[in-house]
């Protein structure tokens, strides 16, 4: 069974159990846990041992041996959006070549709003952007606008970015 075919498959089989089960549709996502190893160097770990390390730049006070937070963040949606291409595309039968696109997605921000210089400044991005580069011969222009628009629509990380999401603090 070919990659494609295999995708298109379990999405098939995962569209059918929850068409036919939706509520085990909804659940709580695994957790992320963080601990601040040195300095600004965390380590996140989740439930069954992912393991990702952050640093902040130098500029305030990190040692900028990782990646950020907010790059992880940036990483996370490119990874989202190009999984939803693919999954979008052995769906609908449509052949995509390996290495036949790819998302590059970057933000612009202002350092005030992280440093709490200018409450009127928010911390995070105040603007993202997703640049999808297809190369898929053949392939039409309005086939290739769909899967992209088709992707980010129903990416969950983007999802959580473009609109507000709950936010529960508890602290034990």
């Amino acid at each position: 069974m070919t990659t494609r075919a295999a995708i298109r498959e379990a999405v098939d089989a995962a569209s059918a159990y929850l068409t036919e089960h939706p509520g085990e549709a909804r659940y709580r996502d695994g957790h992320a846990r963080a601990r601040v190893i040195e300095g600004l160097v965390v380590e996140v770990v989740g439930p069954t041992g992912e393991l990702l390390r952050t640093d902040m730049p130098r500029g305030i006070g990190g040692t900028a041996s990782s990646p950020s937070p907010g790059w992880y963040m940036r990483a996370a949606t490119a990874a989202c959006v190009a999984s939803l291409i693919t999954i979008r595309a052995a769906a609908t039968s449509i052949e995509l070549p390996a290495g036949g696109f790819e998302v590059t997605v970057d933000s612009e921000s202002d350092d005030r709003g992280i440093l709490g210089l200018d409450e009127a400044t928010p911390a995070g991005p105040l603007s993202m952007r997703i640049a999808v580069a297809a190369g898929a011969p053949g392939l039409e222009r309005a086939a290739i606008d769909e899967l992209v628009h088709w992707a980010v629509d129903h990416c969950p990380v983007t999802d959580a970015i473009g609109r507000a999401v709950q936010l529960e603090v508890v602290i034990t």
